[in-house]
């Protein structure tokens, strides 16, 4: 008829507008978003929070990520890389028109975030504790539609590590040499070692640089070398053991202790089985 065509486009928008259902969300930093769900294309700017998102069963949705999001290897292949962490390709991002972008206050740099945030949604998380990493869970999990995944994944972690042994140690944590650099307070690694037992002898803020003077000053029963940011292996031992003999030097996987994501299912097993 002459007016089919009129009808049909009124009824595919209320169709549309139907499926499409906006909801209101705050970040972890008080960021309100309003998201026309189910959301279709996303974009994740910080490695563990893609590995979550995976686990989460969004392989369709996920459109972007960065040229550090190591897991799963496979989408480094299939997904778009947008840049590093602290550097993102604007106009890469512009091209997937994503419909949510998922950022980290620590990870990403503010600038860019800001930028972003004039174009997209853009959905913070905020991360010291493991209670912000299993509200950053849940959240992620209600927004991208995959909420009872999300809440059995908080639910298992939660669990696993009420099982931990406290190890009752003293520890210092490196994450970086030339110049040596140590994980203090207020950083989702200092609460993961406060929790399974061990008592951080760095008790200034963040990730302070440190001279050979304050590590034998420092003196911990336990160091820990992290695989990342620095990629400490074994002919690094010396180097340090040359400073603290006494100490036990140990070389960690830093994805067991920063990545805040669904790498937790694997952590807490990790942290039983390490051997001082």
């Amino acid at each position: 008829m002459k007016y089919d065509w009129f009808f049909n486009l009124f009824f595919f928008e209320i169709n549309y507008k139907i499926l499409k259902e906006r909801k209101t969300f705050t970040d972890q930093m008080g960021n309100v978003l309003s998201l026309a769900l189910p959301l279709k294309r996303i974009i994740s700017l910080v490695p563990s929070q893609t590995e979550l998102l995976y686990d989460l069963g969004l392989d369709e949705e996920i459109v972007g990520i960065t040229k550090f999001c190591v897991h799963p290897s496979h989408w480094r292949k299939e997904k778009l890389i947008v840049g590093g962490t602290k550097n993102f390709n604007v106009e890469s991002i512009d091209r997937l028109q994503p419909d949510l972008i998922i950022g980290n206050k620590e990870e990403n740099y503010q600038e860019g975030i800001e930028l972003l945030q004039k174009k997209y949604p853009v959905w913070m998380s905020d991360i010291v504790t493991l209670d912000d990493a299993l509200a950053m869970i849940s959240s992620l999990s209600q927004i991208t539609g995959k909420q009872n995944s999300g809440e059995a994944m908080v639910e298992q972690i939660a669990a696993s590590f009420k099982k931990i042994r406290p190890f009752n140690a003293s520890v210092l944590y490196l994450i970086w040499r030339k110049p040596w650099m140590g994980v203090g307070r207020n950083t989702f690694i200092h609460s993961l070692l406060e929790m399974i037992g061990f008592t951080n002898v760095l008790q200034t803020e963040r990730y302070p640089e440190l001279s050979e003077e304050k590590i034998k000053e420092l003196n911990p029963e336990v160091m820990f070398l992290s695989s990342e940011p620095y990629p400490f292996n074994e002919q690094h031992l010396d180097d340090v053991k040359q400073l603290i003999p006494k100490t036990k030097i140990i070389l960690v996987d830093g994805e067991m202790f920063s990545w805040y994501g669904s790498r937790l299912l694997k952590a807490s097993d990790y942290f039983k089985n390490l051997v001082l």
